[in-house]
């Protein structure tokens, strides 16, 4: 009987462990987080489109960029970078030199025709990047995947 005792006093604090963990909530669940002054997120998709073909910013205020790929494609297939090119630069002539450069994500080695990039991104995933907004003026930003900058592309335009 003792044993029997012993063994139910033990089952009912179980149970009450089990009814604890049964009432704690579950996680909450984290949406985008909204731009805020100064913050940027640009979404790409399968669809080869920026959501944004032009952005907004201030001469010398540091600029925090996220670029979130929207789609499912692996990188392989349908990759997207943000990079964002020094004023002056021929796109034609910097996507020549981007598409030799597929080991370092369509960046050319040892370039001084950009300004920023975030890493080249597939389906699902993003990168975030911060740099300082150039001298007033307006700036080209491309994704240097291949056949892609004709079409992925914006202006930055530095106030």
């Amino acid at each position: 009987m003792v044993l029997a005792a012993g063994v139910f006093a033990l089952s009912a604090c179980n149970n009450a462990d089990n009814n604890d963990e049964a009432q704690t909530p579950p996680p909450a669940v984290v949406a985008d987080p909204e731009p805020v002054p100064g913050s940027i997120i640009l979404r790409a998709g399968d669809d080869m489109k920026f959501d944004q073909r032009e952005i907004k910013v201030k001469a010398g205020d540091t600029v925090k960029l996220t670029l979130k790929h929207t789609g499912k494609a692996p990188k392989t297939a349908m990759g997207h970078n943000f990079v964002l090119l020094k004023s002056g630069v021929s796109v034609d002539d910097f996507i020549a030199k981007a598409v030799e450069a597929k080991d370092n994500d369509y960046i050319p080695a040892g370039t001084k025709d950009v300004i920023a990039h975030t890493r080249l991104i597939g389906g699902g995933e993003s990168d975030h990047i911060e740099f300082v907004a150039p001298a007033k003026g307006t700036y080209t930003y491309i994704c240097s995947f291949p056949a892609h900058a004709m079409i992925m592309n914006g202006k930055l335009i530095v106030e």
